[in-house]
């Protein structure tokens, strides 16, 4: 092969950046750079499906930082690929995808898989363009990293494509050592001094002031709990920020959710939007509350609802200048205090319901039941996954991780083994335990064998509530008139063990105990492992009852709409 192609300054920039994998599908018009990337020693992940690579990426960069990378050929490599960016794009995680098309001399004649990708995913991506000149690659690059992770603007996935006779054209050895190659520290942000202290008389001047975090916050858990303990601020968090904060803070009000956002004086939003999880921030929800904004990204400081004042800069920074203006300052904590104790007793009774949860009359296990099994053995770091319909409603209240990973604002089902496994890569050593439900499993179960191939340990929970109907068919009748619908409670455990996993078939309460310490030993000696758990389909979850989904405080939020309409009215 030619040295120090286009292909080579691809992989040699990606490794300058700390890249150790990408998440990847083979296909002709991405070879070059696929055969690039194993010559540097980039680790490649192949996978069964492109949705697949992307969502691995996007797990990768939510649980080791920095940007992930995913490479998928031309064609139906993108249009697969589009579901894992959309879900980057509206969870605002840093993703790098790579493609490629066909040789310049053959577009528009015709071409096998040519498409102008970047019509497709323009909407969806912070960059979106095809390189045609290989000269351009060191300033392409480091223009889609730096947009990937939200520099001058919010992160998100990036898309370049290049053709395949690009990839292979010869380089200068000058342009392997540019600035642009190991890429340079961003352009830094802080918020005014006048700005910090007017947020810091605000914080004084309120009685009861909450804090909620969101996506900017993951990077500056430390600089939040100080800020916590000096503002004297309840703390919610949300399924962006889940676990950087413990539940053991005094802050922690995570259960009094409802109550908090209704009786608030001060509202501070951390890194945070004010999208439908937090009702768009509504009067009819937080009454004449004042509102204090901070995030690095200045579109996350206006949406929705304006406030007394915004601090634009990095957040740990403004976060650690506020906890300094606010030393020595001593607030009336009784409110927090209250809710603290009110969470705790709700925190107690929702252990107390996971271990009785009932059983159905045909012995098939409420999921409550079998997540409090799950939460008695979680280390105090592990990964969380949740995924799926009900299931996800269930695992969200009962499993407290220190990091957890859900299908976010794209309510996108389908990518708990995925993330499960670029979790596990990027946190050697940590317990990692993605709970789904069996439809979203069997979106992407083929990456049960990406796990058994690259010898990931994770543990796949599948609550198996039957929830695909089958039909049931007339034997009498010559072509089986169909009559009705039945539930199939299909084997996943038998499935898994084709593929190499050992993995194990709950049914019934006795067997929980047993299956997940014979599962968890497993884990813990580096085998991938899949519980197969029939559960009830009876039992309903608050998503459920409500007709909503993906919200933290349902039953709240199926009131807010209709306060809503009654404020504008009034």
């Amino acid at each position: 092969m030619t040295r120090n192609t286009a292909a080579d300054l691809i992989a040699a920039t990606l490794k300058a950046r700390g890249v150790e994998r990408v998440f990847a599908l083979c296909g002709g018009h991405i070879m070059p750079i696929w055969m690039a990337l194993d010559d540097a020693g980039i680790a490649i992940v192949d996978v069964r499906d492109e949705r697949a690579a992307v969502y691995m990426a996007h797990a990768h960069a939510a649980v080791a930082g920095g940007f992930g990378v995913a490479l998928v050929t031309a064609g139906p490599g993108v249009t697969n690929a589009m579901t894992g960016i959309a879900n980057a794009h509206v969870s605002r995680m840093p993703v790098l995808v790579l493609s490629g098309t066909p040789p310049r001399p053959q577009e528009n004649r015709g071409a096998l898989q040519d498409m102008r990708h970047t019509a497709m995913v323009s909407s969806i991506t912070r960059v979106a363009r095809t390189v045609r000149h290989a000269h351009l690659l060191p300033h392409e690059l480091d223009a889609a990293i730096a947009a990937a992770l939200g520099h001058g603007g919010e992160p998100g996935p990036s898309f370049l494509d290049f053709p395949v006779d690009v990839q292979r054209d010869p380089l200068p050895e000058v342009l392997f050592k540019v600035e642009q190659i190991a890429g340079k520290r961003p352009p830094r942000t802080r918020a005014f001094d006048a700005d910090l202290d007017a947020a810091a008389a605000l914080i004084r001047g309120a009685e009861k002031p909450i804090v909620i975090s969101g996506r900017g916050a993951n990077r500056a858990g430390q600089a939040l709990a100080r800020f916590l303990t000096a503002s004297g601020a309840g703390y919610l968090d949300t399924g962006e920020t889940k676990g950087i904060v413990p539940d053991s803070h005094d802050a922690y009000i995570g259960a009094m959710r409802g109550a908090a956002m209704t009786q608030s004086d001060l509202v501070i939003t951390v890194g945070r939007k004010l999208d439908f999880q937090l009702a768009y921030g509504t009067p009819a929800v937080f009454g004449g509350a004042k509102f204090l904004r901070l995030s690095d990204v200045a579109a996350e400081l206006t949406d929705n609802r304006l406030s007394e004042v915004a601090l634009l800069g990095e957040l740990e920074t403004s976060l650690e200048a506020l906890s300094d203006r606010l030393q020595g300052y001593a607030p009336d904590r009784s409110w927090v205090r209250d809710l603290r104790k009110k969470h705790v007793q709700r925190s107690a009774s929702l252990s107390e319901a996971l271990a009785s949860a009932p059983s159905d009359a045909q012995g098939r296990i409420h999921p409550n039941r079998l997540l409090g099994e799950i939460r008695k053995r979680l280390d105090p770091n592990a990964v969380a996954i949740a995924d799926g319909g009900d299931i996800l409603s269930f695992a969200r209240l009962a499993l407290s991780p220190a990091t957890y990973l859900d299908p976010g604002p794209l309510g996108c089902i389908g990518l708990a083994t995925p993330f499960a496994i670029a979790a596990a890569m990027a946190a050697p050593g940590r317990q990692v335990v993605a709970v789904t439900g069996d439809g979203a499993f069997g979106f992407s179960a083929m990456e049960i064998d990406t796990a058994v191939r690259h010898r990931v340990p994770v543990m796949i929970v599948v609550s198996n509530n039957g929830a695909w109907a089958i039909e049931v068919r007339d034997q009498k009748e010559r072509f089986g008139k169909v009559v009705g619908t039945a539930l199939q409670f299909a084997d996943y455990a038998q499935m898994a063990r084709s593929f190499g996993l050992k993995a194990w078939r709950i049914e019934g309460e006795d067997a929980i105990a047993p299956a997940l310490d014979a599962a968890f030993a497993a884990l813990a000696q580096g085998h991938a492992v899949l519980i197969d758990a029939v559960t009830s389909p009876e039992a309903i979850s608050s998503d459920s009852k409500t007709g909503l989904a993906w919200v933290p405080d349902l039953q709240a939020l199926a009131a807010w709409d209709t306060a809503e309409r009654a404020w504008l009215e009034a």
